[in-house]
């Protein structure tokens, strides 16, 4: 809802304008003060409140304040945003999954694309050259560890070296002892961790190029902002990183990791990974249970999903 009005003020008059900007400055104590204490505080009239809620698409202002109520209700704190300490079952699997959804396709209209192709051509460049000592390493703590672990795991699979470090002691060294043509991939939610600042200035100083994962705005995107050997990927969520656990930054994490994967993969080509990733499929059925009367031809659909 906040984003909409957010894309629909250039066409709104003036005064709307200004109440628009109120709305978007504090949501929720627009939802809760009455027209007159509105129109004050945006310099209009009361029926410009009004007509302001008419223009982007409400009955008025009392059905306004009730889908904004809906909005930007907090959701349970520490847990998640977007349910409620009531909510049935059923409740939850729409809540969560619709918040998901609407943050992937947040990002996909928001993603900057060329630092998503520069970002895949920096890691394509040196896992091409890993067998020549070229490195790329994957720096997170906490749960951004377990995202750099799944990179890891991705990027092994395409026959390229990598490797995922979550404590701040080997992130160290291991950002001391990289070089130019190396990459290091930083990935934060909160962007403000000292252990992944720390390492993003060493691994700067040493020449390799250092993408950024994290919300813009936050120190590490900042840093990032201010340095050519820097790429960010901004991935920008309504997650508060002090209330709430991580799930859809999670999401949103793997998500760009995955179109990284895919798209280093895409230029490593085909005739080098495709006969590798056929055997390892290949090799991988046999540690399968296989049920008694399946022929082989269902074994062979089975391969085709990741074990």
């Amino acid at each position: 809802m906040l984003d909409r009005i957010r894309a629909s003020i250039p066409a709104l008059p003036p005064a709307e304008q200004r109440v628009a900007k109120l709305l978007l400055a504090d949501p929720r104590s627009f939802a809760t003060l009455p027209v007159a204490e509105l129109a004050e505080r945006s310099h209009v009239s009361k029926p410009t409140v009004v007509r302001f809620c008419r223009s982007i698409g409400y009955d008025g202002l009392a059905d306004f304040k009730l889908k904004l109520a809906g909005s930007v209700n907090e959701g349970v704190p520490f847990v998640h945003r977007s349910v409620d300490e009531d909510d049935k079952p059923g409740d939850l699997i729409v809540k969560v999954i619709d918040n998901a959804v609407a943050a992937m396709l947040r990002y996909r209209n928001a993603a900057a694309s060329q630092s998503i192709e520069r970002a895949i051509a920096a890691l394509a460049e040196a896992g091409r050259h890993t067998d020549q000592g070229r490195r790329i390493e994957f720096y997170g703590v906490g749960n951004s560890g377990i995202v750099a672990l799944d990179a890891e795991h991705k990027f092994f699979r395409l026959g390229v070296s990598a490797t995922a470090v979550s404590d701040g002691h080997m992130q160290v060294m291991s950002a001391t002892m990289l070089k130019p043509g190396d990459c290091a991939v930083i990935i934060s939610n909160s962007g403000r961790s000292r252990d992944l600042l720390d390492v993003a200035e060493i691994a700067r100083r040493k020449g390799a190029t250092v993408i950024v994962i994290t919300a813009s705005g936050s120190p590490l995107a900042r840093e990032a902002q201010n340095s050519t050997q820097h790429i960010l990927l901004a991935a920008d969520h309504p997650e508060d990183y002090d209330r709430y656990s991580p799930m859809v930054s999670r999401l949103l994490h793997l998500l760009i990791i995955d179109i990284l994967t895919t798209g280093v993969a895409l230029r490593l080509g085909s005739t080098r990974l495709r006969p590798v990733l056929q055997e390892i499929k290949r090799n991988l059925r046999q540690k399968r249970y296989v049920e008694v009367g399946r022929g082989a031809s269902d074994d062979e659909d089975s391969s085709s999903s990741t074990p």
